[in-house]
C-alpha cells in the first residue's frame, strides 16, 4: 500500500504520516518544490518539474487500486479513480466513483461564476474537527485495503 500526498496544500502531512507509520505504508510527498518532510525510512519526497499538472501527472501515472491519494484536486482525484485508486480530501471525505462526476460539474461550475467576476468566497480556515475526521477515515481506508475491500 502507498500512499501518494499531493502535497503543495495539503494541511494534514503530519496526520498522513502518523497512520503511515501504524499501518506500515509507504508515503511519496510530491510536490513543485521542496518541502520539509520527516527523515525516516516509508517517507519519500518526490519533487517534479515547475507547472500546473506535473505533480498531478506523476501521481495519477502511478496511483493503483492498492493505494491511496490524499488531494483536494477534483480533476487529479477523477484520473486516480480511473486506475480505482483510493482518494481522501484532506478533510476526510472521500471521492468515488459514484460522486465524482457531481464535484466535477460543480468545479466547471464554480470556475464559471468566478470566470464572470462573481465573488464566490474561498476555502474556509481548516479546522481541528477536520483533522481528527481525517485521522479516522485515512486509517479506516488502509484497514480495508490491507484486508482486500
Amino acid at each position: 500500500m502507498i500512499i501518494y500526498v499531493d502535497a503543495d496544500a495539503c494541511p494534514v502531512k503530519n496526520e498522513i504520516y502518523k497512520v503511515a507509520e501504524r499501518h506500515s505504508a509507504q508515503v511519496f510527498v510530491v510536490s513543485n518544490s521542496f518541502l520539509q518532510v520527516p527523515h525516516l525510512p516509508f517517507i519519500q519526497q518526490q519533487v517534479v518539474d515547475a507547472g500546473p499538472d506535473e505533480a498531478d501527472n506523476w501521481i495519477a501515472e502511478r496511483a493503483t487500486a492498492s493505494d491511496i491519494v490524499i488531494t483536494a484536486d477534483i480533476l487529479l482525484a477523477e484520473r486516480c479513480l480511473e486506475n480505482d485508486a483510493s482518494v481522501l480530501q484532506p478533510n476526510g471525505r472521500a471521492y468515488t466513483k459514484a460522486n465524482i462526476a457531481s464535484a466535477v460539474a460543480t468545479r466547471a461550475l464554480m470556475e464559471q461564476l468566478r470566470s464572470t467576476g462573481e465573488q464566490v468566497g474561498g476555502a474556509k480556515p481548516f479546522s481541528a474537527r477536520e483533522r481528527s475526521f481525517f485521522l479516522q477515515a485515512l486509517h479506516e481506508k488502509c484497514v480495508r485495503l490491507k484486508a482486500g475491500r
